[in-house]
């Protein structure tokens, strides 16, 4: 990598695939670490064949999680692969691994093994279900938000669990591994010794389940669907608009008083049974019904062009292109570019983190399979 990150320096064995710990890598290579992804020679990540859609012939799932990455290819049955992996070990400063408990250390790679190679790694292991009872569980997405009580509070109605529409415990549970790993980063630097640093799917949900979670672990309150409401705020959830769903996020009485000007319907102010967030919540069906019969006169846009300036929290469900159009126009910098195949460019989504002095970069297009395989091997072997 060229110029200064502020991890600029940090060397990562990733031997990580699908989306956890290759989104943790990623973020760490935009900000400036030399992330080394081992894959096997001949199949590499299987998100290499999650297709369609393909963009310059690769599958869009591998392209959006693997920018700044150097390519390995090793087979850890090999002898002389398996060397070079273990020379791997001892000279980074940080590993990735989301495999099955043990399959590490059947190579001679675990973290015991892995800590007298190099006293100062910093050694993240991703689990679906944790190292120990549920060692043996199958750590998928689905699976997760299914046992995880996600889908038990997700979906349009009571007895309709749906999944989210992307594998959204993998991408947490990703955030969660690169805190983790800054963290040990940082404790190694006043001390000089890594540690293990382990994260598992299933904590990593309940712990971003945050008030659902919390109301029962406080309250003893299970939760169910309630579609697009929630538990405890109202109106907050989806009306239908004339053309398309307007969603509005009302979230304290001055917000609900403003609601009540923009739809020009001052007996919903004054009605008692709306007169509070507890009383809303009580009569939310009621609420839901008045609301409704007032956003049926205008469109979605019209809306948001209406009671936004009144201060009140609304919007249209926009599909993906919209919501790059939103993000475009706000001045975030949603996508960013980098050199894809024979220079032609590829457009990704951009690093969230914002830094002042030290700003993501995007130097190198998710690399071929094996594509550094020859000068890291030379450097692995010298």
């Amino acid at each position: 990598m060229t110029g200064e990150g502020p991890l600029s320096g940090v060397l990562v064995a990733d031997f990580g695939r699908v989306l956890a710990a290759p989104y943790a890598t990623m973020l760490l290579a935009d900000l400036g670490a030399d992330v080394i992804k081992v894959e096997h020679p001949v199949n590499g990540d299987d998100t290499r064949a999650w297709g369609p859609p393909y963009a310059q012939g690769e599958a869009t799932y591998y392209l959006s999680v693997n920018r700044n990455k150097r390519s390995l290819g090793l087979d850890l049955r090999d002898e002389r692969d398996l060397r070079r992996a273990t020379e791997l070990v001892r000279r980074a400063d940080v590993l990735f691994e989301n495999f099955r408990p043990g399959t590490m250390d059947k190579y001679g790679l675990g973290y015991d093994r892995a800590r007298e190679l190099n006293p100062g790694l910093v050694y993240c292991s991703i689990t679906g279900f944790g190292a120990g009872a549920g060692a043996a569980l199958p750590g998928y997405d689905l699976l997760i938000q299914a046992v995880g009580g996600l889908m038990s509070v997700t979906g349009p109605a009571p007895g309709q669990p749906v999944k989210t529409g992307v594998a959204l415990v993998d991408v947490l549970t990703g955030l969660h591994s690169a805190i983790g790993v800054l963290a040990a980063l940082r404790h190694r630097e006043t001390s000089g010794d890594g540690q293990h640093v382990q994260v598992d799917l299933l904590s990593c949900l309940l712990s971003s389940m945050v008030n659902q979670a919390g109301g029962y672990t406080l309250a003893g309150q299970v939760p169910g669907i309630l579609g697009n409401r929630h538990p405890s705020i109202a109106p907050y959830e989806t009306f239908p608009a004339k053309d398309r769903p307007l969603v509005i996020a009302v979230g304290n009485d001055r917000q609900f008083a403003a609601l009540c000007q923009g739809l020009d319907a001052p007996g919903l102010i004054d009605d008692p049974r709306f007169a509070t967030n507890t009383d809303r919540v009580a009569h939310v069906d009621e609420l839901a019904a008045r609301i409704r019969e007032s956003l049926a006169r205008r469109t979605a846009a019209d809306w948001f062009d209406r009671l936004t300036p009144l201060g009140v929290p609304c919007g249209p469900v926009n599909d993906l292109a919209q919501a790059f159009d939103l993000a475009e126009t706000l001045g975030l910098g949603p996508r960013a570019t980098v050199p894809g195949q024979d220079g032609a460019p590829l457009q990704l989504v951009a690093n969230p983190i914002g830094l002042s002095r030290t700003p993501p970069r995007y130097e190198r297009r998710p690399p071929k399979l094996g594509e550094h395989t020859e000068d890291l091997t030379a450097w692995l072997d010298s």
